[in-house]
């Protein structure tokens, strides 16, 4: 029969696509997995990521307007660099919804000064995302049926189109009042025990099954579905011609990077040159113009180098993303990976970041340029730096230390290391 004919261009054009080499340079903005980790965000943390994250963003629309947010939220690596800075353990599941949840309880209060809008969330908050994007179209006079077509299609691509294990959980769209948009969201593979996150953005693309992704990366880990691949195109055509008939069970495609399943941050997940100028910068502080900048209040070096990686995370260039662990550097994990979360040095780092932005407000551009310099002179630091001892000792450095700063996880306060006693046979 016709269709069974059908059938058998479909599976040697899929099997091709499942074996070849090729990595597509894509237009969607790409995705990461990430270990499946459980666990609750406690709310003295949740409440410090909401302040934090919507300052961060308020800043980067402040100096580079809406599109810039919703291009940034797009890069996977950005995205887990902003989670690490906000102090979620730097490669877990729970970043997404952690983070997403956290800047849409600050930035929706603030949404029709600022133009930037968060819908939707995990599991029941998903399918809320339709009657949201209506009601904000109401209030922008955005075309709402759009918007609500373009979430949907995004969540049944990735769900459906793209069948490689990951059944979508999370959803998040975010528009702005320009109808500029990105979405993310999240799917989980039971079997591998790892979660995929997928970004989207309006403007890297042009047609939803014309190569909407970039940046598929990774080793061949077997057949599976891409139909958005351009390749596939006679294959969606005939796919069509055999719906018609009867249905069709299909095959599975593509490769992805992947973060690695240990849970600790180890010396070959962070740019050691990267980190210790930004350590160097926050002991050194070389800077003659910084006067006023350095007088603020509860500025010292550990609350320094916090600002310093939050500036990257505002001003950094997308290769300055590639290795976010360093990011957790900031404002530790919850979890005590890689130290506990120093919740006096976060609290100066807010303070820090919202005043500067209040100033740049009202025509007071001084602290937000010397923010904005903190980034520059870590780069300036980085390009003669060579990085000496061990990330290790680094990292017991500041779990030792970590009760001076407030340091906290979920199970509790930091205390101060025990001191070895010597024994003497006198």
């Amino acid at each position: 029969m016709f269709w069974l004919a059908q059938i058998r261009i479909i599976s040697l054009q899929l099997t091709y696509l499942a074996n070849t080499n090729y990595i597509s340079i894509m237009k969607k903005s790409g995705h990461a997995d990430l270990p499946l980790h459980g666990g609750k965000v406690p709310r003295w943390l949740a409440e410090r990521m909401s302040t934090m994250g919507g300052a961060i963003l308020e800043a980067i629309i402040l100096e580079f307007g809406k599109s810039e947010v919703l291009r940034r939220i797009s890069d996977p690596g950005w995205f887990q660099s902003l989670g690490c800075v906000l102090g979620m353990d730097w490669h877990s599941s729970g970043i997404t919804t952690s983070v997403l949840g956290a800047l849409k309880s600050s930035m929706n209060p603030k949404a029709n000064e600022l133009g930037l809008y968060f819908c939707g969330g995990r599991g029941r908050h998903s399918k809320k995302t339709p009657n949201e994007l209506t009601d904000i179209a109401l209030k922008t006079g955005l075309n709402g049926a759009d918007l609500v077509r373009s979430s949907k299609l995004t969540a049944k691509i990735d769900n459906n189109t793209i069948q490689d294990g990951y059944q979508i959980y999370l959803h998040s769209f975010i528009v702005s009042d320009e109808g500029e948009w990105s979405v993310v969201q999240q799917g989980m593979n039971t079997e591998n025990g790892y979660a995929r996150r997928y970004h989207w953005h309006s403007n890297s693309f042009k047609e939803f099954l014309d190569q909407p992704h970039t940046d598929i990366v990774g080793k061949n880990e077997g057949p599976i579905i891409n139909l958005t691949d351009k390749r596939a195109k006679i294959t969606r055509d005939s796919i069509l011609d055999i719906s018609r008939e009867k249905p069709v069970h299909l095959l599975r495609e593509i490769s992805q990077m992947r973060l690695p399943a240990h849970h600790d941050v180890r010396q070959k997940d962070v740019d050691l040159k990267r980190l210790g100028a930004v350590l160097a910068l926050a002991q050194e502080t070389p800077f003659a113009n910084f006067e006023s900048f350095l007088l603020t209040k509860g500025l010292g070096p550990r609350t320094l180098q916090s600002l310093t990686l939050v500036s990257e995370v505002i001003y950094g260039t997308p290769s300055r993303f590639q290795d976010p662990a360093r990011f957790s550097f900031a404002h530790g994990g919850k979890d005590g990976h890689p130290f506990p979360v120093p919740t006096k040095v976060y609290d100066n780092s807010i303070n820090v970041l919202k005043k500067s932005i209040e100033k740049a407000k009202i025509g007071h551009y001084d602290k937000m340029r010397a923010f904005k310099n903190l980034h520059t002179a870590a780069k300036r630091i980085e390009e003669n730096f060579t990085p000496k001892g061990n990330l290790d000792d680094l990292i017991e450095k500041e779990r030792n230390e970590s009760y001076k700063y407030g340091g906290r996880t979920v199970n509790g306060f930091a205390r101060p290391p025990i001191e070895k006693k010597q024994l003497s046979l006198f």
